[in-house]
């Protein structure tokens, strides 16, 4: 196990990486100013439940792997832009509601609010690429099982997200109920969304490994 103070600082380092502005965060904001707040929890369960997978891959070397290989990198590049372009696209033709509560995600969408975080996250190699070269620098051999020591890491790394990323969502929720009571604000909201995607698409197809 790592000990209490590498788990502070781990927590601590984290927890200012969850506030940097970022396409997770982004992503995360957008949703909810858009789609109201519980959506936005949501999303961040899904981001959080890639960080998982993330966590699980560096523990498993794949991380590695995907940092040897070009092709693999530029195919997760493509798809994880591809799938913004997508969000895009749908928030830019989305319909204003004048209601306050129009916004709000029914029940039935949260699972695909739920799938839309998890795509988000294991779609951008960067985060693994990220974790690959973090979370090691938080392990010591002489304190036990480096598999589980990283399974503490990504546990508590998933801990800063939800309270970071969760309060962006409250934030943003709770701006985005006051202007989505004006169907042409909501309209200017769900544009500047469809922008934001875009923006985060053409960042991930750029970025270099």
């Amino acid at each position: 196990m790592p000990s209490f103070d590498t788990l502070l600082a781990f927590l601590a380092t984290a927890l200012v990486l969850g506030f940097t502005p970022g396409p997770d965060n982004l992503f995360v904001l957008m949703q909810s100013a858009t789609q109201g707040r519980r959506a936005g929890l949501v999303v961040v369960l899904g981001l959080c439940t890639g960080i998982v997978v993330h966590t699980a891959a560096v523990a498993l070397g794949l991380a590695a792997l995907l940092a040897a290989s070009p092709l693999a990198f530029t195919l997760m590049k493509a798809a994880g832009a591809a799938y913004l372009l997508y969000l895009a696209w749908g928030a830019w033709r989305a319909p204003a509601a004048a209601l306050p509560g129009a916004a709000q995600a029914p029940a039935q969408a949260l699972s695909a609010l739920y799938r839309r975080g998890i795509v988000m996250n294991l779609s951008n190699p960067k985060v693994l690429l990220f974790f690959f070269a973090l979370l090691p620098q938080f392990v010591a051999a002489e304190r036990g099982p480096v598999a589980l020591q990283l399974a503490v890491l990504g546990a508590v790394f998933i801990l800063a997200t939800l309270i970071a990323f969760g309060s962006i969502a409250w934030a943003a929720g709770l701006l985005g109920e006051r202007l989505r009571r004006s169907p042409g604000l909501q309209r200017g909201l769900n544009r500047c969304a469809a922008l934001v995607f875009a923006g985060l698409a053409l960042r991930l197809a750029t970025v270099q490994r």
